[in-house]
């Protein structure tokens, strides 16, 4: 601005030392040169013609220091204006670059978050699966154990019977010889036939405490094993036989009620298994489709940065 000022004061002057060497010039064309009036005139044209180079010296001079200054202000308005485009493409590429690892960075930790996610379902199948094998065989245990016990049972109860028979029989015999026969062993057999049902009881008793607590599902079956065989015991000496028979259809009915409940849980384990395989296969199908899904937009967005780069 301030040259442009310098250039403008010196047009002006030179322009005003022009318009008055033109009066000059004008009032020298009219005056003889034989008048003393003419060198005066002359004198001032010379002296006006000398101004005239000097302030167009200075016009000169000041139009090339215009020119030189807004040659050094192009020159630096053309440099910012690269440094700010070097720096809006600097800014570009690390914002490509920054969005280009932000879209790895996720694509990644989604990876991972599924991974984990389809392990721990996997675990957990694997472990539903492990479920009803266990239970199973589990539930094969207790049914042998339980069939022991009621065998054991059996021959108990078979024993009892005998011994009472045998007890019956010796005292109907005692009874026919009592008049003839000597009577000294009479107390022995009664005794023996006590005795042995003591032992029998006290057996029974041990059986029925040895249970062990996993057999909450048997509890039920057990306690009607125990009623039944206390109506064995005292109906034993009268009819034995249909009460052994409706005790035994007793337990058969415990046995399918207790098979009818390991089929319900296995099946609802199944059901489970098969409910956790198509949450799996339907998680799988969503991270693929989310992962391509982002994929092909980071891909798009790279590829419409470079070409706007271009």
């Amino acid at each position: 601005m301030v040259a442009r000022g310098m250039v403008r004061e010196a047009h002006a002057s030179l322009e005003a030392l022009q318009v008055r060497l033109k009066e000059v010039r004008d009032r020298l064309d009219r005056v003889s040169r034989e008048e003393a009036h003419y060198l005066e005139l002359a004198t001032l044209e010379h002296k006006l013609l000398q101004e005239e180079r000097r302030l167009r010296t200075a016009y000169e001079n000041a139009e090339g220091s215009e020119r030189e200054k807004f040659a050094l202000f192009s020159a630096g308005v053309r440099e910012s204006h690269e440094k700010e485009r070097t720096r809006a493409e600097r800014t570009k590429n690390w914002s490509i670059i920054g969005s280009v690892l932000g879209a790895l960075i996720g694509v990644m930790g989604s990876t991972y978050v599924n991974r984990v996610r389809l392990q721990e379902l996997k675990s957990l199948l694997l472990e539903a699966q492990k479920g009803p094998e266990s239970l199973q065989e589990a539930l094969r245990v207790q049914a042998g154990n339980h069939r022991s016990q009621q065998d054991e049972l059996r021959t108990l109860i078979d024993s009892l019977r005998l011994t009472l028979n045998d007890a019956f029989t010796q005292k109907g015999d005692v009874l026919q010889g009592k008049g003839g026969g000597p009577t000294p062993d009479l107390p022995a057999v009664p005794l023996s036939a006590l005795k042995d049902l003591q032992v029998g009881s006290q057996r029974t008793q041990s059986l029925l405490e040895s249970l062990p607590p996993q057999l909450g599902q048997l509890e039920q079956g057990l306690g009607r094993v125990e009623s039944d065989l206390s109506v064995v015991k005292r109906l034993l000496e009268t009819t034995p036989q249909p009460e052994m028979q409706a005790g035994e259809v007793q337990l058969a009915r415990a046995e399918r009620g207790d098979q009818r409940e390991s089929e319900v849980v296995v099946r609802h384990l199944e059901e489970t298994q098969r409910t956790l395989g198509e949450r799996i296969r339907t998680n799988t199908v969503y991270n693929a489709v989310f992962t391509y899904t982002a994929t092909a937009i980071t891909i798009s967005a790279v590829y419409m940065l470079l070409r706007g780069t271009g």
